[in-house]
């Protein structure tokens, strides 16, 4: 591995940060969550058409960059850094990857275009809170997670040559704007019981109810990361590839450790500047007559942080890597190899919610004020282990996955005794 980056990845790092210190600072990602959407359209504008980023993992056949995971994360760290709110994770990272994996080459071309230019967004939509579940991060995602065609979840079923789904989701990122719903649903009954995907195309401008279709932003811990609930009463949707189902869920598992190496990446680069701050500050408040970074405990607890900011840097740039250079991959949607997004995203998330704590604490009262940005951080940490997580799931996932608990290497999960 050779762990220097090009001049190339060099290049897309620096343009995505001096965008952002010129559009995205404290009262503008403040400004953007209060809208409709949920996000200032006006950068996500910008950064389609400047800086190409929606389209950066797709091919050029599609209108893409055809860059890896590797180039993503490395943009997604410094959206981290200024906590930007857009809907790039929901399309580019999850939705996009799995219609490049699983569509037909009809639905590729009509969409996949769409997406990489940045006109038209995506959501993944699984049933209830089941989104770690889906992506295999906390779990083998060949469990009953989309309904198991039991009562509840998003069900499926086919009405002559068309497709009619019913259920319900939660914490669907960017559900409420997006225009474009790829939706996991159980079909077949106990007979021939699998889990499909579907697309569920929303006409443009609607934000509510139609079709069946119902849609409610909810009240999140982080406001820069919004999600929504969906509520599918009857609603027309196309299959997604093949009706047999082959493939859904390794692909769900692949784009899902692709996800979270882009994650840890963001994660760090949002602890890095919580840090940053944090040493800034510390500089510069004086107490007893002196800079409190000054004192002995105080530059502890900083380098504890900064220690462990840097070793969840090396292990987000590591997993990314891993999932660009998997054989035959997309942005991490097929393919084998090894996967470690999880065990990264866990030691991100853990970093960036000690960053933030610690930021908190030495900001005196002022970090545990409304006004001030230290709580944003803190809320993005506690909101994507929400969602993502917990770390100590995440970490047993890739305990599970290393064959760490079983007598046989990776497997069955059997603890070893004696």
């Amino acid at each position: 591995m050779d762990a220097r980056f090009t001049a190339e990845q060099e290049e897309i790092r620096r343009t995505v940060r001096e965008l952002l210190l010129k559009r995205c600072g404290p009262e503008e990602v403040r400004s953007a969550v209060r809208t409709g959407v949920g996000y200032d359209a006006g950068l996500w504008l910008a950064l389609s058409e400047q800086l190409g980023l929606p389209g950066l993992p797709l091919p050029e056949a599609y209108g893409g960059v055809g860059c890896t995971a590797t180039e993503l994360a490395l943009a997604s760290e410094e959206l981290g850094r200024a906590l930007v709110p857009s809907p790039l994770l929901a399309t580019t990272v999850l939705a996009a990857p799995l219609i490049l994996a699983l569509g037909t080459e009809r639905q590729r071309a009509e969409l996949l275009p769409l997406l990489a230019a940045g006109r038209l967004t995506g959501a993944l939509a699984v049933p209830g809170t089941a989104l770690a579940a889906a992506l295999a991060l906390t779990c083998d995602n060949a469990g009953p997670w989309a309904g198991g065609g039991r009562a509840g979840g998003i069900q499926a079923r086919r009405v002559g040559d068309r497709w009619r789904l019913y259920g319900e989701a939660g914490q669907v990122l960017d559900g409420h704007s997006a225009g474009l719903l790829l939706v996991a649903a159980h079909a077949g009954g106990y007979a021939r019981s699998r889990t499909l995907l579907f697309l569920v195309r929303v006409p443009h401008g609607e934000a509510g109810a139609g079709n069946g279709l119902v849609r409610v932003r909810q009240t999140s811990i982080d406001e820069t990361r919004p999600v929504a609930r969906l509520e599918l009463r009857d609603v027309e949707a196309e299959l997604l590839g093949e009706e047999a189902g082959a493939g859904v869920l390794s692909a769900l598992a692949g784009v899902g450790d692709a996800a979270a190496a882009v994650l840890a990446a963001e994660a760090v680069g949002a602890a890095d500047r919580a840090l940053e701050r944090t040493v800034a500050y510390a500089r510069q408040r004086e107490q007893f007559g002196r800079p409190i970074g000054s004192f002995q405990a105080v530059k502890h607890r900083l380098a504890d942080v900064y220690v462990r900011v840097r070793a969840a840097r090396s292990a987000a740039y590591y997993a990314a890597w891993a999932a660009a250079a998997r054989p035959g991959d997309e942005c991490g949607a097929v393919g084998g190899g090894e996967r470690v997004g999880g065990l990264a995203l866990a030691q991100a998330l853990e970093a960036l919610r000690v960053a933030a704590g610690e930021g908190i604490q030495l900001h005196g009262g002022i970090g545990f004020t409304w006004e001030h940005e230290a709580q944003l951080y803190f809320k993005r940490a506690a909101g994507d282990e929400a969602i993502f997580g917990p770390v100590h799931r995440l970490r047993g996932r890739a305990a599970d996955m290393a064959g760490v608990f079983t007598a046989d290497g990776p497997g069955e999960r059997r603890v070893v005794r004696g």
